[in-house]
């Protein structure tokens, strides 16, 4: 089984890749979408027997690497953090292969695109199920390929390639640190296994080293360095100016990469770290303040995007940002449990938006769409629960994970708690308000799609419809279903079981029953380590009413000024973005990152590329190398070419200066060596 869910959409990549052309389309899609549906099955028995039965293991495949004392396996590693991993990532995975067969219906290429998708599925899986830091970094870089691969999938366009190649080379920022924490973790731990880590942590809590010339916290710096390479493949503040570009890509990479499993890997990087990062209680204080002004910044710019999956693009980074502050304040099992509920309601929402870009002749900007929803009355009602989950609307997957990450925040009782607590509510109101507006600018006002466009209005195929189906059951249920295994409160009273035995005057006997409790301590088990002064998840379900029920009466708020703006009061958002032009111009230029950027390092590196090109390369290496020594023999060769007139004098000449010359040589040696 366990070899079936890791293995499974490998064998369809290759089958595919490989066989493509003797199988055909027909075949790949089948062959990658079994591949997929069989371990997402496989996926749910393994949650059932992890997470119930507390069967983990790790089952250990072949050495991988061997030298001298340092050995590494290549290993699977299966607990409960893996196991709610392999389901998000098999189910979502299963859904978005099953759609893109509707989707891709048309490009000439899909049963490539669908060995791709399955070749993203199996570098995740890998990722997930790591067993040390070795096979982790493999998973994380084959993930990046295969993001890579899928955003410059229609490389006709020069827009998809350049958005292919700027997350390529922004997430090398991140997978820079990313390898400089592997190297600092060896280098404390004298290991790279998760386990032998994790047992050393405690004791390994108040080292110190020397890291750049600079005596440092040990667990801190690895810490941080582990968090750089989370911040670029989650896109996060700083190294997030990939993440809306990669939208070139088809609609199906957006919702399987870029919405619920690629970008969620740092999450679960973090997470697994929980051991280390607990003390280092400077690097959980950056990870709370970049999640939150993630949070805040992308709902901003979420505000005033046209494009509707930007705007969901900018939404998934809002909730990242969420999931990191969760941990920064060491609520890790809430920032798990909305990575899980997450991956249902955006899937949906992108899925949603490919629907209605199918519909619309791949019509994308908003501004061009309205009076559409009795068209494609499936895929409006898929929208909206997916929206009212995203805006953390009772009693949707949303409200139970976004809730319990603000409720934990503020039952921090810190300076930055306190801070991604009310970011996070800032960023609450913003989703409501851009769901909303996307709702209403896609499918309510005025028609405002050219007579063909509407003339082709359809609703999407069955193929693409029952998949959202799958997902938009994960966003209603998913909250309420899972609540108390992720984050639920621990105090239960104690089951007694009571055998009741007539002999003679003895009739009672008690005794306890070790069963399931559906709590997050039972529910994680070791994979999540939580020092008891720093469970804020166990805190939260004591904080004030008013901070329980004040993300819904933002949201509520949210929701109602969208109404305003976008449906009974039309023109208004335009009076507003007039009357705040420079507030209105920073968002939506999404705060001048890439233009800063730009300036700061790509024009430079553009100049220094040219330097080195020009200056160093063609003119030196070049010009006193290759170039400049064929130059100087075709010189030669000019010259001595004159010799060859023709004339029978001109050789007897030259064969008697030679003749000169080496008697000439020869008599200087004899004077020189004395005889």
């Amino acid at each position: 089984m366990e070899l079936i869910i890791v293995f499974a959409p490998l064998l369809a990549f290759l089958t595919a890749g490989l066989f493509g052309k003797q199988i055909g389309d027909a075949g790949a899609q089948f062959v990658t979408c079994a591949g997929v549906i069989i371990a997402a099955f496989f996926s749910v028995v393994m949650f059932m027997d992890v997470v119930f039965d507390g069967d983990t293991r790790v089952i250990t495949l072949a050495t991988w690497m061997s030298s001298g004392d340092f050995q590494v396996n290549w290993a699977l590693r299966f607990d409960q953090l893996t196991a709610v991993m392999l389901c998000v990532i098999n189910i979502v995975s299963a859904c978005v292969h099953v759609y893109s067969i509707g989707y891709m219906s048309h490009d000439k290429a899909k049963g490539r695109f669908m060995a791709y998708l399955s070749l993203f599925t199996f570098a995740m899986l890998m990722l997930v199920t790591s067993d040390n830091l070795v096979q982790l970094f493999f998973g994380w870089e084959g993930v990046g390929l295969a993001s890579y691969l899928l955003i410059g999938f229609w490389n006709h366009k020069d827009s998809a390639n350049k958005a292919a190649v700027k997350a390529f080379i922004v997430n090398r920022v991140g997978d820079f640190g990313l390898a400089l924490g592997i190297m600092a973790t060896f280098v404390v731990f004298g290991t790279v296994q998760f386990d032998a880590i994790f047992e050393q942590a405690e004791e390994m809590s108040a080292l110190t080293f020397d890291f750049l010339g600079f005596e440092l916290h040990a667990l801190t710096t690895i810490s941080l360095l582990l968090f750089m390479g989370a911040v670029g493949k989650s896109a996060q503040l700083g190294l997030h100016t990939w993440l809306p570009d990669a939208m070139e890509g088809p609609t199906p990479v957006s919702a399987l990469s870029h919405a619920a499993t690629m970008v969620t890997a740092g999450v679960f990087l973090l997470a697994r770290f929980s051991p280390v990062f607990e003390y280092a209680p400077f690097a959980l204080e950056v990870v709370t303040v970049v999640g939150a002004c993630t949070a805040f910044v992308a709902a901003t710019i979420g505000l005033t995007q046209f494009d509707i999956k930007r705007v969901i693009a900018y939404s998934t980074m809002s909730q990242l940002g969420y999931m990191f502050f969760a941990i920064g304040v060491s609520a890790y099992g809430a920032a798990i449990f909305h990575l899980m509920t997450h991956a249902f309601f955006k899937a949906l929402l992108f899925l949603g938006a490919g629907s209605v870009i199918h519909a619309m002749s791949d019509e994308q900007d908003m501004r061009k769409m309205g009076s559409i929803w009795k068209e494609i009355p499936y895929t409006y009602v898929m929208m909206w629960i997916g929206s009212l989950a995203l805006a953390g609307m009772p009693f949707f997957a949303g409200y139970f994970s976004k809730d319990i990450i603000l409720e934990a925040a503020f039952a921090a009782d810190s300076k930055v708690g306190m801070f991604a607590f009310w970011m996070g509510i800032a960023a609450a109101l913003m989703t409501a308000f851009y769901s909303w507006r996307l709702i209403l600018m896609t499918f309510h006002g005025k028609p405002r799609a050219s007579k063909k466009v509407m003339d082709h209005l359809h609703e999407s195929p069955s193929v693409m419809i029952s998949p959202l189906v799958v997902l938009a059951t994960g966003a209603l249920f998913a909250g309420y279903v899972f609540y108390g295994g992720f984050v639920g409160s621990a105090h239960h009273d104690t089951e007694v079981h009571h055998e009741v035995t007539a002999l003679g005057d003895s009739h009672v006997e008690e005794e306890p029953v070790d069963t399931f409790k559906w709590d997050k301590e039972h529910f994680w088990g070791e994979a999540i380590k939580v020092l008891p002064e720093n469970d804020t998840v166990e805190a939260a379900h004591s904080v004030p009413f008013w901070v329980k029920k004040l993300p819904i009466v933002v949201g509520l708020v949210g929701i109602f000024f969208a109404y305003v703006v976008y449906l009974w009061r039309e023109g208004l958002a335009v009076k507003i973005a007039a009357a705040f032009a420079p507030l209105h111009r920073l968002f939506f230029n999404k705060w001048y990152f890439d233009e800063l950027y730009d300036r700061i390092f790509v024009t430079k590196a553009w100049s220094l590329g040219r330097f080195f090109s020009v200056r160093g390369d063609r003119k030196t290496i070049d010009g006193f190398g290759p170039d400049g020594i064929s130059s100087l023999s075709m010189r030669m060769g000019g010259v001595f070419s004159k010799f060859q007139s023709g004339f029978l004098f001109q050789y007897a000449f030259i064969m008697i200066i030679g003749l000169f010359a080496l008697v000439t040589w020869l008599m200087y040696r004899i004077t020189l060596g004395g005889y």
